[in-house]
């Protein structure tokens, strides 16, 4: 039995490569996050939602575990130097939807790599945002029709950011982009 990791230098060095550039993407979200807050509130649960692709893409890509968590931490870090204001919410954020998505694959024992799976964590995360932002942003202060749309926009968020981080997934699998894996 080794005591050798399954994280080759190759692994981290992909999560490294797919955490900064997410968290590009969520820099920016953090930036436009009041902008959206202070006109369109109702669509903030799907902004939010763009912080599922980190984890999505990597474990599309890589297939092992740990890597949802790791690439999420990584891209927290990237956004945090783009939007500094945010970073504990970053971080938070990043254990949060990275240890969903780690939970869900080892309920499968990191075998299943279905589509459908990938959906599962996405509706548990667009669950927890829709929630949790509710609070935080006072919904019942909003007519019913912008509540009921706010709670639909942020379990779809989720959803929407998981389609596409798959697709990017899979668009750097059929591109050869694939990291050694120990067997």
């Amino acid at each position: 039995m080794s005591n050798r990791s399954p994280l080759t230098t190759s692994i981290l060095l992909t999560c490294a490569a797919i955490g900064v550039a997410t968290g590009v993407v969520g820099g920016i979200a953090g930036w436009i996050t009041p902008i959206v807050l202070a006109t369109a509130p109702i669509v903030y649960g799907f902004v939010l939602g763009a912080h599922a692709i980190p984890g999505i893409i990597s474990q599309a890509l890589i297939r092992q575990p740990w890597v949802a968590l790791i690439t999420h931490v990584l891209a927290a870090l990237a956004a945090s130097a783009i939007a500094p204001q945010w970073a504990f919410r970053f971080l938070g954020t990043a254990v949060l939807f990275g240890g969903i998505q780690e939970l869900v694959a080892a309920a499968t024992r990191y075998r299943v790599w279905k589509t459908w799976r990938y959906f599962i964590s996405a509706l548990v995360i667009g669950v927890i945002v829709a929630v949790v932002v509710a609070f935080a942003a006072h919904l019942t202060t909003l007519p019913l029709w912008a509540q009921i749309t706010y709670l639909v926009l942020a379990v779809l968020g989720p959803v929407v950011w998981t389609a596409i981080g798959l697709a990017i997934g899979a668009g750097l699998r059929r591109a050869g982009i694939t990291p050694r894996v120990r067997g």
